[in-house]
């Protein structure tokens, strides 16, 4: 964030001043800081995590604000000093309030990894202090990012042996933070406030949220949304499923912070969410092989000696990643990275230059067929060991090798499909719209697959529109899109929103009538609750129709129609579009909430 306390070593060498040096060994002399605290809350229920631990210089001072002080210290080597009297400064001020929760402390990598820092002096002062240490997170900012990720991964196993929790600051801001959440895995990843600023109207940045979400739930991390400074960004982010959140909106930093949020703030994060967030099965990803990302790098076999897997690296700066195979038979991965890291430490050299590269190598790759979907092979990334992201996937045909995937690669095209699907997207659900549905009927035609088409319809919502008025006319459509997303599984069913109150399923999974009865099941006791007691007694309401006549109309109920689609039976969403709704008219044609499923065309169901 912008008020922490961060290194900027980014900013040009400016000439020595003798003014600023004076000014910082008068501010590390005298302990001339003082500690701000922002409050970093758990946005299910508003209760405050902890607190983030922020400096002010001097008020007189142009050294007031963290920049420019870290960059004057900077530029005159004392970066080291004055981030340890920075901890002291918050760690006694956080004892003093007595503030609870947890400790947010900004540390920086590069003072992490000093070789000649006081080793253990942190720990030393928070015993001193009478803190625990499992309530102090060290937050690494990722502004400098390190080439070190052994010694970094070392030093922060040694400090979570003394009990401290890792957090990364600023993710998103630059690629490598990928990498620093893979090797560090780290109990909270902050998001860079670029993609919370606005996020309310900017589907790009709710979908990258969404995606970091995802992959935080999976690997046991709580994600932070930073800097969250209006009341929609906080509802968006409520309805996202962030876990946490800090920002001027919720809180701003104070030398005395309150120890509870607001009432403005508990109320909106206490109230049901607005619009449901589905899970979405995208038309591409879900089709889409990765084979599509097929590249051919060079490969060795097993036998190769380490000293020339590394000239092959020297010779090629952008050479990444060796595949290992024997035969057409995948073996393993080599990674640049590991390996010079590992030549670079004492002896290495001496010891593995003659020996097969074996030694080095990741003999557990991610190894995937070649027609794996691209969802697939995210799903596996994600329940993989972190470096499958970093060292790529291997591609197979029938167990033989054909090439590899990057995980850049992978992520780029996930989110260019992500961001596609989404710029298609019905606003009020979120589910997709027309476009990515006809595309998603269209590939699992030519992909020759068999499926279920489920038109969904409300009866007798325009009445009700009428009668209750259009918002809560909105509720109802968000209601029927949740109930709809809860029966189907989101890794092969698709859920798709053809406007107003018309929806429309494809479903893979087998048991799909069991889950059409569910879906009526649900909902007939969902749409309950947007009645009056009155009109829910007696079974309907009074409206007029186009007429002007008044009319009495039954509580709205949910229609579906399914048809079933074989391989050869159709040959395009258009054929698919006029058979559904023809399906959908049927079951329109019974009483209350219906299921209507035509089975003319063959007596087989897909399995």
């Amino acid at each position: 964030m912008h008020q922490s306390v961060k290194s900027q070593f980014s900013a040009p060498h400016a000439q020595k001043n003798s003014d600023s040096l004076e000014q910082l060994n008068r501010i590390i002399q005298e302990r001339l800081l003082h500690a701000r605290f922002q409050p970093i809350i758990q946005m299910s229920d508003g209760s405050i995590l902890g607190y983030e631990g922020l400096i002010r210089g001097p008020s007189d001072s142009p050294l007031h604000s963290p920049i420019n002080l870290f960059q004057a210290a900077f530029e005159h080597n004392l970066t080291v000093k004055i981030e340890h009297l920075c901890r002291r400064v918050v760690l006694e001020q956080f004892k003093a309030l007595n503030l609870p929760g947890k400790l947010f402390l900004n540390v920086s990598p590069e003072c992490l990894l000093q070789r000649d820092a006081k080793h253990g002096e942190t720990l030393d002062y928070i015993h001193e202090l009478g803190i625990n240490p499992e309530r102090v997170i060290i937050e690494l900012t990722e502004y400098q990012p390190t080439h070190d990720y052994v010694l970094l991964r070392e030093a922060v196993r040694h400090y979570r042996r003394m009990g401290f929790e890792i957090a990364i600051d600023d993710l998103g801001e630059g690629f490598s933070s990928l990498r620093l959440w893979s090797e560090l895995k780290p109990e909270f990843v902050k998001i860079d406030m670029h993609f919370i600023h606005g996020i309310d109207h900017d589907e790009v940045k709710r979908q990258f949220v969404l995606s970091i979400q995802n992959i935080a739930e999976k690997s046991g991390t709580k994600v932070v949304a930073e800097g969250i400074e209006t009341q929609a960004e906080l509802i968006t982010l409520r309805d996202l499923g962030v876990a946490c959140g800090q920002g001027y909106h919720v809180a701003k930093p104070h030398a005395n912070p309150a120890k509870t949020i607001s009432a403005e703030v508990a109320k909106i994060l206490s109230a049901k969410p607005n619009a449901p967030i589905t899970p979405r099965t995208t038309t591409s990803t879900s089709m889409v092989p990765i084979k599509h990302l097929l590249k051919s790098p060079v490969t060795i076999n097993s036998t190769i000696l380490n000293s020339q897997v590394e000239n092959l690296f020297l010779a090629d700066p952008k050479l990444k990643i060796i595949p290992v195979v024997d035969g057409h038979q995948p073996i393993g991965i080599i990674n640049r990275h590991n390996m010079i890291d590992r030549f670079a430490r004492p002896y290495q050299r001496e010891l593995y230059s003659k020996k097969p590269c074996s030694v080095f190598m990741d003999i557990n790759p991610l190894v995937v067929e070649h027609d794996t979907s691209l969802q697939q092979v995210s799903h596996l990334i994600v329940e993989a060991d972190p470096d499958s992201l970093i060292n790529g996937i291997i591609i197979t045909e029938n167990g033989r090798y054909l090439g590899l995937a990057t995980g850049p690669d992978l992520m780029r095209q996930i989110t260019k499909m992500q961001i596609d699907a989404a710029r298609y997207a019905n606003p009020l659900t979120q589910l997709p719209g027309n476009v990515p549905i006809n595309q998603h009927i269209d590939q699992l035609i030519q992909h020759e697959k068999s499926f279920m088409a489920c038109y969904c319809d409300l009866d007798h919502f325009k009445p009700f529109n009428d009668v209750y008025g259009y918002q809560r006319g909105d509720e109802v459509i968000q209601m029927t899109s949740k109930v709809l997303a809860t029966h189907c599984d989101p890794q092969i069913d698709f859920i798709g929103h053809i406007g107003g109150d018309d929806f429309i399923i494809l479903f893979q999974s087998t048991d799909w009538e069991e889950r059409c009865n569910s879906i009526l099941d649900d909902f007939a006791i969902a749409v309950n609750e947007f009645y009056s007691n009155e009109d829910r007694d007696r079974g309907g309401y009074i409206s007029e129709d186009r007429q002007g006549k008044k009319v009495f109309y039954p509580l709205i109920s949910l229609s579906l129609g399914v048809i079933r689609s074989q391989a050869q039976q159709y040959y395009s969403h258009h054929q698919i579009s006029v058979a559904a709704a023809d399906a959908k008219k049927q079951a329109k044609r019974i009483h209350g909430n219906s299921l209507f499923i035509d089975r003319r065309k063959s007596d087989l169901l897909p399995t």
